[in-house]
C-alpha cells in the first residue's frame, strides 16, 4: 500500500522497511501492520488532537511530570507551545507505560521505539498468527471467561506493582492472543502514587472486568475484587500471590460525598471513550 504521509520518516531513516496495510481505526490513533527486516510489527500513528473526539481529561493527567518549568507553565497557560507539550505527554505517557509495563513482566505488547508521533510496537497475534482479535469479539464460555478474569486480575495487580493504573480497562482493549489476553491502549495510564483518582479509576478497572466476564460468569459479579486490591494495596500488603477472593468487610461509616461524585465523573469518561471504541 501508499505509505501515509506520517510514516514516511520511519521508512526513510531505514526504521520501517514495508507498510503492509492497515490495521485499525480510531478515534485516537490508526494502526498499521510494517515489516521492519524479518520481522513483522505494527506502528500506532497518533491522530493530531484537533483530530480526536476524546477530552484528556485533567484527573487522568494529575500526577505526571514535565520535562522542565517552562513546558510545565506552557501546559498550564493553554498555549500553542503548551498543547503541543500536552499532545506529546499525553503520546509519551502510553510509551513510557509500555516500557515499565513489559519490564514488570505484564501482559502488553513490546514497544521498541516513539518517532514523531508514531509507537512502533509488537504485533500480538493469535495461535495461527494473525492479528490478535479483541476481546469483545470472541466467544467465552464460562470455564474460560474465569480463567481470563482470573489471569487479568494478576495483571492489573503486577501493573500496580510496577505503579501503574490503566484507568479505562474494558473487552475493547484487551486482545486475545496465542498465550491469552494482551491489554493495549494505554495513553490515559496514571501513576498509582501520585494521582488522588487513582483508587477509584483501580476499581472502575476492576469492575469493568466483572462486568463484561460476568455476562458468561455470573458468580463474578457478586466480587468486589477491585476495593480489596486497593486495600491490599494501600497496606502495603499486595503481592503478584495475594490470594483474592473479592469479598471485604463492610465499613459502616459516613459516605464521601467527593469520592462519589469523583466515580461517577470518571464512570462518564469511561461510557464516551467505549462508545468512541465502538464508532471507531
Amino acid at each position: 500500500m501508499k505509505t501515509p504521509k506520517r510514516l514516511q520518516p520511519l521508512v526513510s531513516e531505514g526504521l520501517v522497511d514495508e507498510v503492509l496495510r492497515q490495521l485499525m481505526s480510531g478515534k485516537e490513533a490508526t494502526v498499521y501492520i510494517v515489516r521492519c527486516g524479518e520481522h513483522i510489527r505494527c506502528a500506532k500513528v497518533y491522530k493530531d488532537a484537533t483530530q480526536r473526539s476524546f477530552r484528556k481529561a485533567v484527573s487522568y493527567q494529575e500526577g505526571r511530570k514535565t520535562k522542565n518549568s517552562r513546558q510545565a507553565r506552557a501546559m498550564d497557560k493553554g498555549s500553542r507551545y503548551g498543547r503541543q507539550m500536552q499532545e506529546e505527554a499525553w503520546q509519551s505517557a502510553e510509551v513510557d507505560a509500555l516500557y515499565r509495563l513489559a519490564a514488570a513482566g505484564v501482559a502488553v505488547p513490546q514497544p521498541y521505539l516513539c518517532h514523531e508521533g508514531v509507537l512502533l510496537m509488537e504485533l500480538v497475534t493469535d495461535a495461527d498468527g494473525q492479528p490478535a482479535p479483541r476481546l469483545n469479539d470472541i466467544e467465552l464460555s464460562a470455564e474460560l471467561a474465569l480463567e481470563f478474569h482470573a489471569g487479568l486480575l494478576r495483571q492489573v495487580v503486577r501493573m500496580l506493582g510496577a505503579g501503574i493504573i490503566h484507568g479505562d480497562l474494558s473487552e475493547y482493549n484487551i486482545l486475545v492472543g496465542s498465550d491469552g489476553p494482551v491489554i493495549i491502549d494505554l495513553p490515559q495510564a496514571v501513576d498509582a502514587a501520585g494521582n488522588s483518582s487513582a483508587g477509584a479509576m483501580l476499581e472502575r478497572d476492576v469492575a469493568n472486568l466483572a462486568s463484561y466476564f460476568g455476562r458468561f460468569a455470573p458468580e463474578l459479579l457478586e466480587r468486589d475484587y477491585g476495593k480489596e486490591i486497593w486495600k491490599l494495596y494501600q497496606a502495603g500488603s499486595l503481592t503478584v500471590d495475594s490470594e483474592l477472593t473479592g469479598r471485604i468487610e463492610v465499613e459502616h461509616r459516613i459516605a464521601d460525598v467527593g469520592a462519589v461524585l469523583e466515580e461517577v465523573k470518571l464512570a462518564l469518561q469511561a461510557e464516551e471513550r467505549r462508545l468512541l471504541y465502538q464508532a471507531g
